[in-house]
């Protein structure tokens, strides 16, 4: 009986090893005319308690899926700056793990209790990206992707 008291199941935690639920790809130019996908934001992953994931921007409380759910296989980047963000109906977050392996966070940047988070010098590669809430509420949400 001990045993189970203190073998409690473990925490998951987002994970770009997952396979993402979409899975898309864009240069610097494509992404130029902004491009929307449709996704229920929410997750029931806290990520406070995932230690793993230190965010090299904004940090705070947000839940999430374990898998993303998007992946991005980007080109083309060199002379862009790409905007990631989510308008919802709901307090939406995003979390970004990018083609470096650095994590980014935020929560309301876009306003509105929107996300929005802006890689002045993305690497081509791969981007996995979570659409989750601050609260584990659960909502309709678009996520955009628009370089300048």
């Amino acid at each position: 009986m001990t045993a189970l008291l203190l073998g409690g199941a473990a925490q998951a935690c987002p994970d770009w090893d997952l396979k993402a639920n979409e899975q898309h790809s864009g240069t610097g130019e494509f992404f130029y005319q902004p491009k929307s996908y449709s996704v229920i934001a929410g997750g029931s992953f806290e990520l406070t308690k995932c230690g793993h994931i230190q965010p090299a921007t904004d940090v705070g409380s947000g839940y999430f899926t374990d898998r993303p759910d998007f992946r991005f296989d980007i080109s083309g980047m060199k002379s862009y700056e790409l905007h990631i963000r989510v308008t919802s109906e709901c307090d939406a977050a995003l979390l970004i793990n990018t083609a470096t392996a650095t994590w980014y966070y935020d929560d309301d940047a876009n306003g509105n209790l929107d996300p929005l988070i802006v890689l002045t010098d993305p690497a081509d590669g791969l981007i996995d990206i979570w659409v989750g809430t601050y609260d584990g509420e659960y909502c309709n949400a678009v996520l955009e992707l628009e370089t300048f």
